[in-house]
């Protein structure tokens, strides 16, 4: 079989942050938000040269290790081989080790401009086989399905391979982010949970979960019930105790809130007529910032856009 063939133009892919689990919804439910990393990526003659703009850049590598660039790499093999050499530009709004789905938009943004800058890429890798890819990339599909689809997503694996569906939101809907100055790694979140539950609150977040299906897309009144977690975010305290403090504090005021992702963020999921309150609660240590939902998901945009 004949390697590829690439475009010679560059092509510029922008991808959403998201916030997954939702609550209830561990490892099964995203939504996108309308935060974005943009990334331009062009096949050059020979090498590999990144800049990067925005978050992570004083920090983010400039190889092969770069996850963006890991993510070129594996899509370009599905693809049929690799190019000569790449420029890869990153301008990241999308803040790192917040719970924001920074890592999906790094790996979506590298396997979309795989594609699009292969000629017959969408035939050779379509829009399942991206989920599939995005997943066994990131090891679970809720961030990746919402930053590819857009909207708010269920995911889950089936004899082994991603899928997913998504639904719109309630237009009234805002997310409103809490997002704190100090990171947590998503390793240490996830280490500190149980290996079982208690049957009573699976129970409990199974029916939460059912009911934030219908509270996110038609009822949003039921958005406070409906987020009530039971499996996770408390477990999570250790490393990052402020942010259930002020999950708590919100809830409190009948604001639905919840640890956004692997945390820290805090995301809470207001009506639009509330949102600007709401975004004042937060006090001292945390940048409070109402955004838009996305609907489009990742997106390969015209470079002059």
């Amino acid at each position: 079989m004949a390697g590829p063939a690439f475009r010679a133009a560059a092509v510029r892919v922008r991808t959403p942050a998201t916030s997954a689990n939702l609550g209830p919804g561990f490892d099964a439910f995203g939504l996108s938000l309308g935060l974005y990393d943009d990334v331009v990526v062009r096949v050059a003659d020979t090498g590999l040269h990144i800049d990067i703009a925005g978050e992570g850049a004083s920090s983010l590598p400039r190889d092969e290790s770069h996850l963006l660039v890991s993510a070129l790499r594996t899509a370009f093999d599905l693809l049929g081989g690799q190019p000569r050499g790449l420029e890869v530009v990153c301008a990241n709004r999308i803040p790192h080790g917040r719970g924001l789905g920074s890592s999906s938009a790094a790996i979506c943004a590298g396997i979309v401009a795989a594609r699009a800058v292969t000629i017959g890429g969408d035939a050779r890798l379509d829009d399942t086989a991206l989920l599939e890819l995005a997943t066994e990339i990131e090891g679970h599909p809720d961030n990746v399905a919402a930053c590819l689809l857009g909207g708010f997503t269920l995911a889950w694996t089936e004899n082994g391979a991603a899928r997913a569906i998504r639904m719109d939101p309630a237009p009234s809907v805002v997310p409103v982010v809490f997002v704190p100055d100090a990171p947590v790694l998503t390793r240490t979140a996830r280490g500190l949970l149980p290996r079982t539950v208690p049957h009573v609150d699976a129970a409990a977040n199974a029916g939460r979960a059912a009911l934030l299906v219908e509270a996110l897309t038609r009822r949003p009144q039921l958005l406070l019930p409906a987020t009530e977690d039971r499996i996770h975010q408390e477990y999570r305290q250790p490393a990052m105790e402020q942010s259930l403090v002020l999950v708590d504090r919100l809830r409190g005021d009948g604001v639905p809130a919840m640890i956004s992702g692997a945390g820290p963020t805090v995301i809470a999921l207001v009506e639009d007529d509330a949102a600007d309150k709401v975004a004042r609660l937060a006090g001292e240590g945390w940048a409070a910032n109402r955004l838009s939902l996305d609907a489009a998901g990742a997106s390969v945009l015209p470079l002059g856009s």
